[in-house]
């Protein structure tokens, strides 16, 4: 008979229950007081909380609803098969695929021959193309529900809200209740566990958000408004929300961008524009608002007001529409055509690389730019889907009946907000574009990219570009200036804290206290070590009356990867369980010490041959019998 032996680091303790005991007394001891212990148990009942997510942008499965027989391969689409994201059938029958993808570009209706739907349940956002692909582009949700589940969430404690990412706001609505139905989950969660819910939503997830809540309001009595955001809604943790919109859509507008697909970039380019959610995602300037084009009467009736779109003045004084530098840099083929756009011409003697007739011509547009329809504009007589894009931006943006979403955010009427992004990544924010002398799809080719690092600008060759670059960087798909627009909603007064992402003793722990803040961004005068990644907390000491916001900084944290972070889960927790107690003395967790736990925060520390964090894990070596 033989012996195996197998080995294993974990949370001391006994079976998996003893584990998760332990694991939840360690995480209030770690709180250092803040919460109680009674008998071994936490006081508070999370029990009647409910976590809502709501996906981004390509982060919930398609399914087929339609018949399709695809020649000149052998897999066919039937009913319920998996569209997005089946990269066997995009391999196989690539054509196929893309008539179950592809929108109408002008009224967002199914190809002729095959509609695709939106799965339903956490299944629909967990892995996208389960046991084929592994990354970021398949798994997304995966990590976080199964965290939930090792800390003993209910089944009914956790809901998915998948939505079809391709259409609009206002299709959405139209075509699938999607807000209607997002509005009865709240409602039903409040019935079936007792109590609010905890939205998680993650990058255009929060655009879907911020929709709803808007959209709400045509939907409740003013007067019942609050009261019923109050009931039904305890926190928004808003990740990697592309606030200001995200750069990297104009890539996926002009050129195309893959996303890792086996696709060519002008494939990738038909399908992205024929979204209507492509226009979502767009960039916009910081200082320009709209009015919504319905006003709601107490009474219930609507009436049209003037849908009017206006600028501060420090868009027209400062560069860039609060942005880095200027987005688009596009060589026009000729001067043909460009004084039939005043807005152009107005500014263009100053952008031409050349002067002489005939000769190509370069123009710079910033973000207002973009989102009003002056460069669209101005290119249209040399790209085809110009007409269509101003067509969408007009129909299902600006004349949009509930909400122009190509405007800055104000601070959500929600309790307690807490808006969570990486930093300090190499993050595309600026692009040369010039004609490539192909048809549409393939008639922009990008000569050069600007990139903002760390609080600088470089193009792709490596040289320092002007601009106005913020104190970091964004997360590899947002800009810095975008993500951080959150910093606004925090109180007159901020209290910031450094910490590092992985377990500590708080020995590298750094704190500024009651930071005056006057709608603008925040930078702590902290140092850092350059082998530790740091979250950096930005947190209310006085607050917005009735209001909690905080501010999250995740160093070197990916975009599409932030939401499987374990520091940013664990941090999750350890504020939520925080909440539940009545009695705790702060308005925020402890920062001042981090331990494992779970049992694949403990490993081995070969510096010191023992197991790390000896007080808490332990090294077992057990013998297994076959």
């Amino acid at each position: 008979m033989t012996n195996d032996r197998e080995t294993k680091k974990s949370i001391m303790g006994g079976d998996e229950r003893e584990h998760r005991r332990l694991a939840m007394t360690l995480a209030a001891v770690l709180l250092l007081g803040a919460f109680q212990l009674g008998e071994g148990e936490l006081k508070g009942n999370y029990s009647k909380l409910s976590g809502i997510i709501i996906p981004g942008f390509a982060s919930t499965q398609l399914r087929a609803w339609s018949i399709l027989d695809c020649p000149y391969s052998p897999l066919d689409f039937n009913p319920l098969d998996l569209v997005w994201l089946d990269t066997t059938k995009l391999l196989s029958a690539v054509n196929c695929w893309l008539k179950c993808m592809l929108l109408d570009p002008y009224n967002q209706t199914d190809h002729p021959e095959c509609k695709s739907r939106p799965d339903s349940g956490l299944s629909a956002i967990t892995e996208l193309d389960p046991g084929y692909i592994t990354g970021p582009l398949s798994s997304v949700w995966k990590e976080w529900v199964k965290w939930c589940i090792e800390f003993g969430i209910e089944a009914n404690g956790i809901i998915a809200a998948p939505y079809d990412w391709r259409l609009s706001p206002s299709m959405l609505e139209e075509r699938d209740l999607y807000f209607y139905k997002l509005k009865q989950t709240f409602e039903t969660a409040l019935k079936l566990r007792g109590g609010p819910s905890i939205v998680f939503a993650h990058s255009l997830g929060n655009n879907v958000f911020r929709y709803f809540l808007e959209w709400l309001k045509l939907e409740i009595a003013p007067k019942q408004y609050i009261q019923w955001l109050d009931d039904h809604i305890y926190a928004f943790f808003a990740v990697g929300a592309p606030l200001l919109g995200s750069t990297e859509t104009v890539k996926g507008m002009l050129s195309g961008n893959t996303f890792g697909l086996p696709v060519s970039e002008g494939t990738a380019r038909l399908m992205f524009n024929s979204f209507g959610s492509s226009l979502w995602m767009m960039p916009f300037s910081k200082y320009c608002r709209a009015d919504a084009m319905y006003l709601k009467h107490f009474s219930g009736g609507i009436r049209k007001g003037p849908n009017t779109y206006q600028c501060e003045q420090k868009e027209f004084q400062s560069n860039y529409s609060g942005f880095s530098t200027n987005i688009i840099n596009i060589e026009i083929p000729s001067t043909r055509g460009i004084d039939a756009y005043p807005s152009v011409s107005e500014f263009s003697q100053t952008n031409y690389s050349s002067m002489e007739c005939g000769l190509p011509t370069q123009l710079s547009f910033s973000a207002r730019e973009i989102s009003d329809g002056t460069f669209f504009k101005a290119i249209e007589d040399y790209d085809s889907d110009s007409k269509r894009t101003l067509h969408q931006l007009k129909k299902s943006y600006h004349d949009d009946p509930v909400l122009n979403p190509l405007t800055p955010w104000d601070r959500p009427p929600i309790k307690n907000v807490f808006c969570i992004y990486g930093v300090d990544s190499r993050t595309e924010v600026g692009y040369y574009f010039a004609p490539s002398g192909k048809p549409y799809p393939d008639n922009w080719i990008i000569t050069d990219v600007i990139y903002e690092i760390e609080g600088s600008l470089v193009s792709r060759s490596g040289n320092q570009v002007e601009g106005n670059p913020g104190p970091a960087s964004g997360d590899e798909t947002v800009p810095y200036h975008s993500l951080s627009w959150c910093k606004n909603w925090l109180g007159p007064r901020v209290n910031i804290t450094r910490a590092p992402q992985s377990e500590h003793d708080g020995s590298d722990v750094q704190v500024e206290l009651n930071v005056e803040h006057h709608d603008e961004d925040v930078v702590p005068n902290m140092t850092r070590s350059p082998r530790v990644k740091y979250i950096t907390y930005y947190e209310d000491s006085e607050s917005i009356p009735g209001k909690r916001t905080a501010v999250w900084e995740l160093d070197k944290a990916n975009h599409r990867n932030i939401v499987r972070s374990p520091a940013l889960m664990r941090e999750l927790w350890l504020q939520i369980w925080h909440d539940i107690h009545a009695d705790s003395p702060s308005k925020f967790v402890s920062k001042a010490k981090r331990g494992p736990l779970r049992d694949d925060d403990c490993y081995w520390d070969y510096g010191k041959a023992r197991c790390a964090w000896p007080e808490y894990c332990e090294y077992r070596c057990s013998s297994v019998t076959p």
